[in-house]
């Protein structure tokens, strides 16, 4: 059986943690912006540790499994 579940955990929170496409923190002009499409060293590497720790949290905190087959 593979666990699905840190894949599915991984490609949610990148998707919706990409700088730009729902909030960018630090904004460009403001300390956050929404739905600008726009990013900045700063804000990757914000948005990089916001990934790390939620997806640190799910997989092996709450311990988020998805098994198949």
């Amino acid at each position: 059986m593979a666990d699905w579940g840190p894949v599915a955990v991984g490609v949610i929170l990148f998707v919706l943690l990409s700088p730009g496409f729902l909030f960018q923190f630090p904004g460009n002009c403001r300390s956050m912006e929404f739905g600008n499409f726009e990013t900045s060293g700063r804000s990757i590497l914000m948005h990089t540790l916001i990934f790390f720790g939620l997806f640190a949290l799910f997989t092996v905190v709450i311990g988020v499994h998805i098994y198949t087959g």
